[in-house]
């Protein structure tokens, strides 16, 4: 598809996804050559009218040259005449009020239970569809309508210790506003601790671990420190305590596990690290000047990273014995960490760090319309293209243990 067009159709996302009738579309687009059957069948899997949606857009971008036209002129074939007319101007602008919203009916798949794997069938009913987002505790999406939807513990290590070779985190105050503000926008009860020594890291967390949880639907863990390689066998990288020592990530997200907090099992468990994940700096690669449109990053970049000398040597045998004894498999976790383990993770002084600054922006756009998973796809792109110095590159990512999608709550709810 065109940079227009795929241009106009994320300008247009929201009124697409609350508007969008995709069962009338379907056959057209099929017809067409634009989705192949395997595509329509994947689209139709999806339960509500709104994830329906939402998928046939996000496939339409990835179609050739004629796609665009072709969907529009299905549109106009199947009524949706006010929408097509929004595409074809391309200016973004949100439906009227008066513009009404078709309900269609959506072919939902239930599995009916039967004693042998081998005869499992499905049964087909029809639901009425309805232009909000379902959240329901099923196999496609975490409930997530609890109020509030839970805990969001923010640690901001900024002040480090003379003697322990760490430079201080001018900025890091900045990502911390950022995400207090972002995550009570979310309807998340905040608890924001700066400038924790290793010993009270673990203890905040263990504290975290031991309250009850029952009435919360998350638990949000977000940690802005210098960090380092670490041993491990699931969760990589180490944050630091701001008298030096090094907690590991592993170890973190041990203590919210189901096995140590009871009343979190089955609810997702979400930890964004923004520290370095070692010492190397990445100097990219180059690509034609189509492929990205690259990105200054700020006047001052620091790193979030010990000095390449240092190691995981300075985790103590205890510490790294706890983190496997007791880490069963991380059901219902994900960490997003802000650059690839091994290397450093920048720094604005004045605007804080990269990998904040846009997953913040990412949220406030984004959250009302998309899953956790796509959104911090959205991160890393955004990431990707900045360069500091004119140099150095970073890239984020996640191990993501999550079974279903994650939909924050949001104004539009």
């Amino acid at each position: 598809m065109d940079l227009k067009h795929r241009q106009i159709l994320q300008r247009n996302r929201l009124n697409l996804i609350t508007a969008l009738s995709p069962a009338d579309i379907c056959d057209g687009l099929l017809s067409k050559g634009v989705f192949t059957q395997d595509m329509i069948d994947e689209i139709q899997s999806k339960i509500t009218r709104r994830d329906q949606a939402r998928q046939l857009v996000i496939d339409l971008e990835t179609r050739g040259s004629q796609a665009f036209p072709a969907f529009l002129e299905c549109l106009r074939q199947t009524g949706q005449h006010a929408l097509a007319e929004l595409l074809q101007c391309g200016d973004g602008a949100r439906l009227p009020p008066s513009v009404p919203i078709q309900p269609s009916l959506i072919p939902l798949p239930v599995r009916k239970c039967v004693t042998s794997i081998k005869h499992t069938g499905f049964t087909w009913i029809y639901l009425l569809g309805i232009p909000t987002r379902q959240r329901r505790d099923s196999i496609q999406c975490y409930k997530m309508d609890a109020s509030p939807c839970g805990i969001c513990l923010i640690i901001n290590n900024v002040d480090f210790d003379p003697d322990c070779d760490l430079k201080d985190r001018t900025g890091s105050d900045i990502d911390c506003d950022k995400m207090e503000k972002r995550f009570k926008a979310l309807n998340f009860e905040v608890i924001a601790k700066r400038n924790l020594k290793y010993k009270r890291i673990r203890h905040e967390m263990a504290s975290l671990a031991k309250r009850d949880h029952s009435a919360y639907d998350c638990c949000v863990v977000i940690i802005l420190s210098h960090g380092t390689e670490a041993n491990h066998n699931r969760f990589p990288g180490a944050v630091h305590g701001v008298d030096g020592p090094a907690v590991p990530v592993q170890l973190i997200t041990n203590y919210l596990n189901g096995q140590n907090c009871p009343s979190l099992q089955g609810k997702p468990k979400l930890f964004f690290i923004q520290a370095c994940g070692g010492g190397e700096k990445d100097t990219g690669f180059e690509v034609s000047p189509d492929e990205v449109e690259p990105s200054l990053g700020g006047i001052d970049d620091q790193m979030d990273a010990i000095p390449i000398s240092s190691s995981s040597d300075s985790l103590s045998t205890s510490d790294e014995l706890d983190a496997r004894a007791t880490l069963p498999t991380p059901s219902d976790i994900l960490v997003s960490y802000s650059t690839f383990p091994g290397y450093v993770s920048w720094r604005d002084t004045q605007a804080g760090s990269w990998y904040v600054e846009n997953l913040d922006c990412v949220l406030e756009e984004n959250a009302a319309t998309d899953d956790l998973v796509t959104m911090l796809m959205m991160v890393n792109a955004a990431v990707s293209q900045i360069s500091a110095k004119g140099l150095y590159k970073q890239m984020p990512g996640s191990f993501n243990f999550l079974r279903k999608l994650l939909y924050f709550q949001s104004s539009l709810s």
